[in-house]
């Protein structure tokens, strides 16, 4: 996973609530097993018009949000079912952080295991976001919990040990291997029955 500080960044605009996995990536594009090639069929059946064009109304396709890395949205953002091929369209498509009113627990626990950083914030701080225009930068300071628009600091809450390990850029497994001397020794204790 890669280390997360700070995310200086253009943000997209999707206000809508209940925004679920199926939207977020189709069940269609399930059978890749990679994290990676899920970007492009992102929000598919908003993105794309029936004859397979780019939907212009579409926030997304719009040249000026182009290169965004923060997407604003609703409330009960990533709900539906478990599969984390919703993050991984998100992070391929270049996204670094989903700020919502809140956020299914699957959803979350995958967006954190894959380097995106799911923030919670109540609807009056998103209601100022919201106003981001498409050249203007928003900062997402982790260690200090902000983000920042303008002269605004909107405050977030964040598990102590999911930050830690974005911070550092570490997932489970690297986690894990920091233990490995211990695992080791452990292993070397217990009786061989076999």
């Amino acid at each position: 996973m890669k280390a997360f500080t700070e995310e200086i960044g253009r943000a997209v605009v999707i206000p809508n609530d209940s925004i679920n996995t199926d939207i977020i990536l189709p069940k269609q594009f399930l059978k890749n097993i990679l994290k990676t090639g899920f970007g492009k069929d992102l929000f598919f059946d908003w993105r794309y018009l029936e004859d397979g064009s780019l939907n212009p109304d579409f926030e997304l396709n719009k040249p000026e949000h182009k290169g965004a890395t923060i997407l604003i949205t609703g409330t009960d953002f990533g709900s539906g079912s478990s599969r984390e091929h919703a993050v991984w369209a998100l992070t391929d498509y270049g996204f670094k952080a989903v700020i919502a009113g809140g956020f299914s627990d699957i959803f979350y626990m995958n967006a954190t295991k894959n380097g995106l950083l799911p923030i919670v914030l109540p609807e009056a701080d998103r209601a100022v976001l919201r106003q981001v225009k498409a050249d203007e930068l928003i900062t997402i300071n982790l260690p200090q919990q902000e983000v920042i628009y303008n002269t605004q600091a909107f405050h977030f809450d964040i598990n102590p040990q999911w930050k830690e390990k974005f911070i550092k850029g570490e997932d489970d497994i690297d986690h894990t291997l920091q233990f490995a001397n211990q695992i080791t020794a452990f292993e070397q204790k217990r009786p061989n029955f076999g």
